[in-house]
């Protein structure tokens, strides 16, 4: 990649020309692929955005006439809606996730599916069998999560015969026992786009330009496959790969995206960082010296900025309230009174999603389902169905009805509740005054919940909602229900076979789980909506790539963290590598350290006003010596805090 350590001229118009040279390379009859490298700020969705704009002034009808289309391939649904509002949804743009992409290409090859499966199937249990036969305790927990895995694998193998047709969903959680599950989508398609010359040929014949955003953490075998595709058709594919690998922060990216690209591709690079102000970029170049050569510029009208870092005691008891005091210090050093506000006026980054919801207050309902790995998924993105029966539904119908918000708590009810539905409407006997009448009193029996301050739990809740039938019952919540029922007990245990099945990696069942989350308190739930909505002061460091907050407190904590990838204090030379990171250095391999500088320059570099690093560590005099004698900070901006 060509080296962009210097730039003689600070000139806000340095990148203009790399829109039209990616318009180049998208040449139908003579394409060229390449490797756009665009840190932080670079403004890269602006130039995909573009390019496409001016190729399709004269190619739109071309590819349409064809029946082609151009594929963006990016990481979430929120980048996908993004850049199909800016490209004003244009027809000839398909832009999808990884996972809908691949499901698109092998979707309807049922029987293909089901080889691939069975062969996979069986390579694994046969290891498993395997690591079984040596292990000498069999009352271990490793030895009984083993057993439990092979037995469902090989149920799973022999019901696979009678699956007609495989279904996918991209925003579900996949478990009826058709459903592939999202590692499945990513292998399969992967495999059959690396080894099947007709999926080949027809991901060519569809798609005649492949752009793949944020490549450094789209998945390692699907850019294998994509690699193979464009060495056998040249002429004929053009492949575009954008992003910057200093911001790889998922396990399973390519490592070598940047350092390695095939011959006869092209290299543009973006230098310009629009996002951040001088000294942000100034720091993020001295961490990013310690991995590569390039380096980005600011804005010459960028503000000067302010980055202070704050060292405390892991043994802090009251880390929420030190963060307050922080926040309250960083207004006086920057004269910004935001920083000391409420709300969402500053963002805050914590290294896992347990430290936010401590500091939220939702952690109670939080940690039983995400200690569920069925659950632990549809938790974190909002999409778990029987959660949404309280944050979608309930919540705000909660919410309008004590701001005596009449419209919206009517809408809500002739919306979703099945007192008001076509069927009930219909059946002898159900006038709509009836009807109306019943809802009304299942929603003033629902708000008796929260009367003289009251804080039902979600059991509560649930009880009195499937009492009344204002709304329906989620499947996943049903058997707990009807444990409070009438229901005989054949039609219990039906119910509880049916839902109640642990996972083969998940010691409890679902139920278990729900049933520990019903017992916490309702009024947790609105945090939990807004932090899962994006909207909460909290995120993860992972979760804010790609966006970007005025500003912004970095909460760096080992300890409470309680993972293995990321290790800050290792990171700032107060802990000594492990054995494992020196063996990893010394194969090439990734090691905690590297993840964590990775982390740390996309967390810094999301700051466009201000920055605040608070970091918890057993050393604070320590840390201060090695990160000023690093030359990141100068010394006063590193604050020992009492």
């Amino acid at each position: 990649m060509t080296s962009v350590n210097a730039v003689p001229q600070l000139d806000n118009t340095i990148d203009d020309h790399v829109d039209g040279n990616i318009v180049s390379y998208f040449n139908l009859k003579r394409p060229k692929s390449f490797f756009l490298f665009a840190g932080a700020g670079s403004g890269k969705t602006r130039t995909l955005v573009n390019s496409l704009k001016t190729f399709l002034k004269e190619n739109d009808r071309q590819l349409r006439l064809n029946g082609r289309r151009i594929a963006v391939i990016t990481f979430t649904n929120a980048a996908c809606e993004e850049i199909k509002d800016r490209l004003e949804f244009h027809p000839a743009v398909s832009v999808s996730t990884i996972h809908s992409f691949l499901w698109s290409m092998i979707k309807g090859f049922n029987s293909d599916i089901g080889e691939w499966l069975a062969s996979d199937l069986r390579e694994t249990i046969a290891e498993l069998e395997e690591k079984q036969a040596k292990s000498k305790n069999p009352t271990t927990k490793t030895y009984i999560d083993r057993a439990k895995s092979i037995e469902a694998k090989r149920q799973r193998l022999e019901q696979l015969s009678e699956i007609q047709e495989f279904t996918y969903n991209p925003n579900g959680e996949n478990r009826e026992r058709d459903s592939l599950d999202h590692s499945e989508v990513i292998k399969i398609g992967s495999t059959f786009l690396e080894r099947e010359p007709l999926m080949q040929e027809i991901l060519v014949a569809r798609h005649p330009i492949l752009l793949i955003d944020e490549c450094q953490d789209t998945n390692k075998l699907l850019v294998g496959a994509l690699y193979a595709i464009q060495a056998r058709f040249p002429e004929k594919f053009c492949l575009g790969l954008i992003g910057d690998t200093m911001q790889r922060i998922y396990t399973d990216g390519r490592q070598d995206l940047g350092t390695y690209t095939p011959d006869g591709w092209a290299k543009p690079a973006k230098v310009m960082n629009h996002r951040s102000p001088k000294r942000v970029v100034q720091l993020i170049n001295k961490i990013r010296s310690q991995v590569d050569t390039q380096q980005q510029q600011p804005r010459t009208d960028a503000e000067a900025g302010t980055v202070r870092l704050y060292i405390c005691k892991s043994d802090s008891q009251d880390k929420a309230a030190v963060e307050r005091s922080i926040m309250l210090a960083m207004s006086e050093e920057t004269g910004d009174p935001l920083w000391s506000g409420a709300g969402a006026d500053v963002k805050a980054l914590v290294l896992e999603h347990h430290m936010a919801a401590r500091r939220m207050g939702f952690l109670p309902m939080f940690e039983p389902l995400h200690s569920s790995s069925r659950l632990k998924t549809s938790l974190l993105d909002g999409t778990l169905s029987a959660l949404r029966l309280f944050s979608e539904l309930i919540l705000p119908l909660k919410t309008a009805a004590l701001a005596q918000d009449e419209f919206t708590v009517a809408l809500i009810v002739r919306r979703a509740s099945p007192l008001l539905g076509k069927r009930t409407l219909q059946a002898d006997g159900n006038t709509q005054l009836n009807q109306l009448a019943k809802a009304e009193t299942a929603v003033s029996h629902l708000l008796e919940l929260w009367d003289n301050g009251g804080d039902p739990t979600f059991m509560d809740v649930l009880l009195n909602v499937a009492g009344s039938g204002l709304f329906s019952i989620p499947d996943a919540l049903i058997p707990i229900v009807r444990r409070k029922t009438d229901t005989t007990q054949e039609e219990l245990e039906r119910l509880f076979k049916e839902l109640g099945q642990a996972d083969e990696q998940d010691e409890a069942s679902p139920l278990d789980h729900w049933d520990r989350f019903l017992q916490t308190p309702f009024s947790q739930i609105e945090s939990y909506r807004s932090y899962v909505a994006g909207t909460a002061p909290f995120d993860t460091h992972q979760g804010v790539k790609g966006l970007q907050y005025p500003r912004v407190m970095v909460v760096m904590d080992d300890a409470e963290a309680k993972g293995f990838l990321f290790a800050y204090d290792k990171l700032f030379g107060v802990k000594e590598p492990s054995d494992t990171d020196r063996k990893n250095e010394a194969d090439g391999a990734d090691t905690s350290i590297t993840r964590t500088l990775r982390l740390f320059y996309v967390t810094c570099s999301r700051a466009q006003k201000s920055l605040a690093l608070v970091a918890y560590t057993s050393d604070p005099e320590g840390l201060k010596k090695n990160v000023i004698e690093a030359g990141w900070f100068e010394d006063h901006e590193v604050i020992v805090h009492d």
